[in-house]
């Protein structure tokens, strides 16, 4: 695993893209605060850049440096989580340019798996995770899900958990609001 890390870490620093397992379904991943790398990503998803990635980190400091002003209530629900929550924060600030979403929101998830959490660590910096799939197809489970053209369209294809069958979810997502609204994106 860990020689699986540095290698996808030297394609993340030279401006590339990944295929990945995260803590939910295999991702497409990038450099999150490279603006041609998070446009590569909406090339391979034929995703409109009007829809927004979200981003995985590995630490709560991480959040704090990449949203202006973390709403309180955003780290009750870190607590309480018992499986992955993506929550999306007002104040996006580091990252891409093209990649909040026009109201200035960003999409991040704490991730607590062995890898992504070992990569995010490793890079240093927030990474972008989108479901292995073109725009409006089903998001793939497990790695023989997904498909020759998102395989062949990235830079590297991590080898580890490649053969796990298992049927992972993605995420729930949550929007918090600076006044501490909460409205529920996907259960």
């Amino acid at each position: 695993m860990n020689e699986e890390i540095k290698r996808a870490c030297q394609v993340l620093r030279e401006g590339g893209v990944i295929l990945y397992p995260t803590d939910t379904v295999w991702g497409i991943g990038c450099d999150a605060t490279n603006e041609e790398a998070v446009e590569r990503v909406y090339q391979i998803k034929q995703r409109t850049d009007a829809k927004a990635l979200l981003v995985l980190v590995d630490s709560e400091a991480k959040i704090e440096f990449y949203i202006q002003e973390v709403p309180s209530i955003a780290w009750q629900l870190l607590e309480v989580a018992d499986k992955p929550l993506t929550i999306i924060y007002p104040g996006a600030r580091n990252l891409a340019p093209n990649l909040p979403a026009a109201d200035g929101s960003v999409g991040i998830r704490l991730t607590t798996e062995a890898f992504s959490q070992g990569l995010c660590r490793q890079f240093r910096k927030a990474i972008v995770s989108t479901s292995a799939n073109i725009s409006g197809q089903p998001a793939p489970a497990t790695f023989g899900d997904i498909s020759q053209e998102i395989r062949s369209a990235v830079d590297y294809v991590v080898d580890y958990r490649r053969e796990e069958t298992g049927r992972p979810k993605p995420s729930s997502i949550l929007r918090v609001e600076a006044g501490g609204v909460i409205q529920i994106i996907r259960p």
